[in-house]
């Protein structure tokens, strides 16, 4: 049986809008005292728009952590009180411009959530599948389309730099082949 850590002092709590940041002194399993930071997140929703047989990415956004505009799936922060699926189709709106009406069919990919950095930060991750309706027309907000395909996944692994736009992808497709396969 493993002992849980126990936290001693918390000398460092700084808040903002966006997350707060905590340093704390713990006491691990064996008793040893450690200086532990960490930082509390809202939640974030990452949404894969498919539109027939394409994969839909807004334009590029400038991303000040590494400097440069990058493509990403249209995602943002969970807001306090509202749910994932709220979440979104309210990114699938700013993002993408993709009205309510327009979305067949949103499935989460995972209903619980994936922790982002369980050592480091609280957050979590939900992803969703939206698949939009065929008479739907991509509005000037889409900045890049790629095939449902290997070549497609392929060539959309090698752009996205966002390593939770990666994971919701690469979840997704797996779970499609996986799918596939058991058809067979």
């Amino acid at each position: 049986m493993t002992k849980d850590w126990q936290r001693g002092d918390r000398f460092l709590e700084l808040k903002s809008r966006w997350f707060t940041l905590l340093g704390e002194h713990w006491l691990d399993h064996q008793g040893q005292a450690l200086e532990y930071w960490r930082v509390e997140r809202a939640h974030s929703v990452i949404v894969l728009p498919l539109w027939g047989n394409q994969i839909l990415l807004p334009a590029p956004m400038y991303r000040p952590g590494i400097g440069t505009a990058t493509y990403d799936f249209p995602g943002g922060r969970l807001p306090t009180g509202d749910s994932p699926e709220t979440a979104a189709i309210a990114i699938l709106q700013r993002e993408l411009g993709v009205t309510t009406d327009a979305i067949a069919e949103l499935t989460p990919l995972n209903p619980a959530g994936w922790a982002i950095n369980s050592s480091f930060s609280n957050q979590q991750l939900y992803g969703w599948v939206a698949q939009l309706q065929p008479q739907w027309t991509p509005s000037s907000l889409v900045g890049y389309r790629s095939a449902i395909d290997a070549a497609g996944i392929h060539n959309l692994l090698g752009i996205l730099t966002c390593l939770q736009c990666r994971a919701v992808l690469l979840e997704w497709w797996v779970a499609q082949r996986a799918q596939q396969d058991s058809n067979l």
